[in-house]
């Protein structure tokens, strides 16, 4: 498929795509689940790549620059949330495969404030899913004041709880991965889990109630949200960055006694993504990926579909079967 992308808007960089990673979030647009999707779709969010052309109103960036692209392609620079540092909730945010083509391709393009620099001790290679992936369950630890001292579980040991195990350890919390596979067990706590427990063990959750500061739901399936409540200490808090379609049950009394609350947040800013990088390349934080050929796109959402990814894909451009 070609396409004419039309001419370069003066607040936009064009970027040359070297790999783009596959996220759950793509498999949506492609099935139109959330029913905004436009075809036909080039989708792909997951963006690493070589700023080729710079608009006239660019700023702080220029041809060479290696950048990497997430859900966002442009917000408006001039509401009250872009004013406050706050672009991920701007009302007018432009995403960059809703309505328009995205990075399973040779070239995207994105306004020039989320297009961020990559820190040269990252490996381009790989690093395409901390723009999504990675910045997804790393923004809550910073916007919801999660510290060092705090026990924190992590619901759901994927694409997205594999970075979130990895950032709360370096992060110095005391960290419950929960997953419904026993298998994944071992490579939880390689990854930075103190504690493994059963998500579906009603039992297990149960022994644990009232420890936990802060739980993390990357997960896309309902659960006995009941039970995770009551795994929450006093001003605990169960935050959603999985999108799980079902309604979630909250009985007020569940919150009221202890003070807990329930929450949910999508990607975080550029400055937070900027502040993710720094501290993935502080502490070698890195996505586990499998690589398959920019040409080999259907054979891996097939792969991520079966549910065989582990934990992120990861298409290279330049590379054939």
């Amino acid at each position: 498929m070609a396409y004419d992308a039309g001419e370069l808007r003066p607040e936009q960089v064009q970027v040359r795509v070297e790999s783009c990673g596959i996220c759950h979030s793509d498999l949506s647009m492609i099935g139109n689940e959330w029913g905004n999707s436009v075809f036909p779709l080039v989708a792909g969010h997951e963006v690493i790549g070589v700023v080729e052309e710079a608009g006239a109103q660019v700023k702080g960036l220029k041809a060479g620059d290696r950048v990497g692209l997430g859900w966002f392609a442009g917000s408006c620079l001039s509401c009250p949330s872009c004013l406050s540092g706050r672009h991920q909730l701007c009302g007018s945010a432009e995403q960059i495969i809703v309505g328009r083509h995205g990075g399973f391709a040779d070239r995207v393009r994105a306004n020039w404030e989320w297009a961020v620099k990559l820190p040269e001790a990252l490996d381009p290679a790989s690093a395409g899913p901390l723009f999504c992936g990675g910045i997804t369950v790393f923004a809550p630890i910073l916007d919801f004041g999660v510290k060092p001292v705090h026990r924190v579980g992590v619901v759901g040991i994927g694409g997205l709880g594999h970075l979130a195990l990895q950032f709360l350890h370096k992060w110095g919390c005391e960290v419950t991965a929960f997953s419904s596979n026993p298998a994944k067990a071992d490579e939880a706590r390689a990854l930075g889990a103190h504690h493994v427990v059963s998500s579906t063990d009603t039992a297990a959750l149960a022994r644990i109630a009232g420890s936990l500061d802060f739980i993390l739901v990357t997960a896309n399936v309902p659960l006995d949200w009941s039970s995770y409540l009551g795994a929450l200490a006093p001003d605990g808090r169960l935050h959603f960055v999985g999108a799980v379609l079902e309604p979630v049950p909250v009985p007020a009394f569940s919150l009221i006694g202890g003070r807990k609350a329930v929450s949910g947040s999508p990607l975080g800013s550029p400055a937070t993504v900027a502040t993710m990088l720094d501290f993935c390349a502080r502490h070698g934080i890195a996505p586990v990926t499998e690589t398959f050929a920019m040409d080999e796109v259907n054979e891996a959402l097939e792969h991520l579909r079966a549910g065989k990814a582990r934990h992120r894909i990861v298409l290279r451009n330049g590379e054939t079967r």
